[in-house]
């Protein structure tokens, strides 16, 4: 099946061969220009705009200081943030999600963090970020006397991805150094202030007027499980079990966990029921896990088993267990938490390895003190009771040979806790299992991230920081499956309107202006930030040249130019080659 990039590589080349055929036979006004994918939108009109907004020029001579001391600020820790992240690619060129090159593209569905279902919404953010952000050059052109010769929109196809203010460039020379700071640090200002607004009204009225629907919200369902086979989708809502109603998902879990019935009835949102024959998948497997993901386990030592509270029961007091799949493969394996040794020559202590010399090598572990240890979550909570100095005894099983060792725990390196020295694999194994097929949804995490719900202790600084990163949440944030995309598509169905001062709106136009606010404030964000690198074109690029400059005049230097420029240069070839290593080393060099 033809993948998303491709089909909008062809797009693309379909468009600039349009596109040449329309230019070469005079087809395209003057104010379309055509250079590649690239169409630039020229007008004249606004000028007289501008010339009025510019009056104040005192204010807004205020407001361009200020927006440059913030610029210098923001630069300063972009060549930070940009050259540790080319230094640790290289150093550690890991392939991940975040570092794939197509996410340096901000087309929605190619983008796999700015998803299809709110394209809408960041289309539109992107055009309030680019107005704003070339607005303000625009506008300080005029507050310090100089001529714009035109502006408009750059389009990447028909994708809004810049916008752009051309001042007269001998005019702009001929200005002050202050002058061309004040101009050129007066987008990124603008783009900081629009998200602050955002911001604000999102964590506040908008977030505030928003509650969770009641029941267990379903972001997923796995292809072929049991959910899926029972009619249960994404998108749905289960709000009760057996005739139980249930308000949360952690209601929907727990009445799952105190029942080994292998047919339940859920209730849907919807009014509609589904009868749910639960099964046993294989959702998550360790590199030598018995059986791999999306694997049916269905019986052990010869009797069927279809539900994890009957998995558990079963594996309970056996260490050791033959366990057969759908397919008729059986599998006999030790039962316990599958983890991996950390190796003594990693930065840290390794008890474990010290007295078992299996460093780097995997081990289950059954018994810790005598205690049985079903699975990762058993051996997580027997270590957190334990503190350093505490000697234990661990038994469990390595390449299927029963071993025990005495172990003295060492300081956790992140805990107050005991650290025995090994990394947990999730479940009984190293394999994670599921009886019912579903993926829930965190709304209510999500809604308590943005401002709403009981609140979460975060101050208005650390609440816009953490909310910038939810589109990456899935990968970034170890307990969350999602990302927050806004209140759009199936997630609309997961929120309603609350009781919050926007309420009188309804939930549809609510969910809109939340979702809409989310992104112009994470975009203006993004644009002021990425546009603060001092690396030319970018604003940053300039701010430099113009700080260097100011600094230069000071030193007697026979060749003040040459000296700017080889600082300029230098600082810039840092900033694309980091860039260069961050988007490309982990594909090439992982």
């Amino acid at each position: 099946m033809v993948d998303t990039l491709t089909l909008v590589l062809a797009a693309v080349v379909g468009f600039m061969l349009a596109g040449l055929g329309a230019k070469s036979r005079g087809l395209l006004p003057d104010w379309i220009r055509l250079s590649g994918p690239i169409v630039t939108l020229h007008t004249e009109r606004g000028k007289a705009f501008l010339d009025w907004l510019a009056r104040p020029k005192r204010f807004w001579r205020a407001w361009g200081n200020l927006g440059a001391g913030i610029a210098l600020v923001v630069m300063a820790g972009s060549f930070v943030l940009v050259l540790l992240g080319g230094i640790q690619a290289l150093n550690n060129p890991q392939p991940t999600q975040l570092t794939q090159p197509r996410n340096v593209l901000a087309i929605p569905g190619v983008n796999d963090f700015l998803p299809l279902s709110a394209a809408p919404e960041i289309v539109a953010a992107l055009l309030v970020g680019l107005v704003v952000h070339e607005g303000g050059h625009g506008l300080l052109s005029r507050v310090e006397d100089i001529e714009v010769d035109s502006m408009g929109l750059a389009l990447f196809t028909f994708i809004p991805v810049g916008a752009f203010v051309e001042p007269d460039d001998e005019q702009r020379r001929q200005s002050s150094r202050g002058a061309q700071t004040r101009m050129f640090a007066a987008g990124v200002t603008n783009n900081f202030a629009v998200a602050i607004v955002a911001f604000a009204l999102l964590f506040g009225p908008v977030a505030g007027s928003i509650a969770v629907v009641s029941g267990a919200p379903i972001a997923g369902a796995l292809p072929g499980g049991a959910a899926a086979q029972g009619g249960v989708d994404r998108g749905d809502v289960i709000t009760g079990v057996d005739g139980i109603e249930v308000t949360n998902s952690s209601e929907f879990d727990d009445l799952l966990d105190e029942t080994d019935r292998r047919t339940v009835s859920v209730a849907l949102e919807s009014g509609e029921t589904a009868t749910v024959d639960r099964s046993l998948t294989v959702v998550g497997a360790a590199p030598t896990a018995p059986f791999d993901i999306n694997t049916t386990i269905t019986e052990v030592n010869g009797t069927a088993v279809y539900t994890e509270p009957g998995l558990n029961a079963a594996l309970r007091d056996r260490e050791v267990a033959t366990l057969e799949s759908s397919t008729g493969e059986t599998v006999t394996t030790p039962i316990g938490a599958y983890t991996n040794v950390s190796d003594p020559s990693d930065p840290g202590p390794s008890p474990l390895a010290d007295v078992s010399g299996l460093g780097g090598e995997a081990f289950i572990v059954t018994a810790i003190d005598g205690e049985r240890v079903l699975d990762s979550a058993t051996l997580g909570a027997i270590l957190d009771e334990t503190t350093a100095g505490q000697s234990v005894t661990v038994a469990g099983y390595h390449d299927g040979e029963q071993r025990t060792f005495d172990v003295e725990l060492a300081d956790h390196p992140r805990e107050d806790t005991g650290f025995i020295g090994v990394t947990i694999q999730p479940g009984t194994t190293g394999m994670s299992v599921d009886d019912f097929g579903i993926e829930g949804y965190p709304a209510e995490f999500f809604l308590t991230a943005i401002g709403g719900g009981s609140g979460d202790g975060l101050n208005g600084i650390q609440r816009a920081a953490f909310t910038i990163s939810l589109p990456f949440a899935a990968v970034t944030l170890p307990s969350i499956d999602q990302p927050f995309p806004g209140f759009v598509g199936i997630y609309e169905n997961f929120y309603v309107v609350g009781d919050g001062p926007l309420a009188f709106l309804g939930t549809g136009p609510i969910l809109l202006f939340g979702t809409l606010l989310f992104w112009v404030a994470w975009i203006n964000v993004i644009l002021g930030q990425f546009n603060c690198v001092p690396a030319f074109p970018l604003d940053g690029g300039h701010i430099l040249r113009t700080s260097t400059q100011a600094v230069v005049s000071r030193f007697p230097l026979s060749d003040k130019h040459a000296a700017t420029r080889a600082v300029t240069i230098t600082i810039g070839l840092a900033m694309l080659a980091s860039l260069l290593a961050t988007i490309f080393a982990p594909q090439l060099l992982g």
